[in-house]
């Protein structure tokens, strides 16, 4: 229990510091950059999941019309 206090802590502690450092103009900078990063590593994650996606629709698999089969054909 106590190390769920100290995690706790560590984070609102977090936030406090992060908010701090966001007030100046260093900080907006640091984080829009932040931002950014994780924007483009999201928008990349979800063209890559769509192009799998399309290659495998491609392929005509479609996994949902068999996943009502039993295993082994039974």
């Amino acid at each position: 229990m106590k190390s769920i206090l100290w995690f706790a802590a560590g984070i609102a502690a977090g936030f406090v510091v992060a908010h701090q450092v966001n007030r100046t103009e260093p900080g907006r900078e640091f984080f829009a950059a932040v931002d950014a990063k994780a924007r483009a590593f999201g928008q990349a994650i979800a063209e890559g999941y769509h192009e799998r996606d399309a290659e495998l629709r491609a392929e005509g698999g479609d996994a949902t019309a068999d996943a009502g089969a039993a295993p082994n054909g039974r």
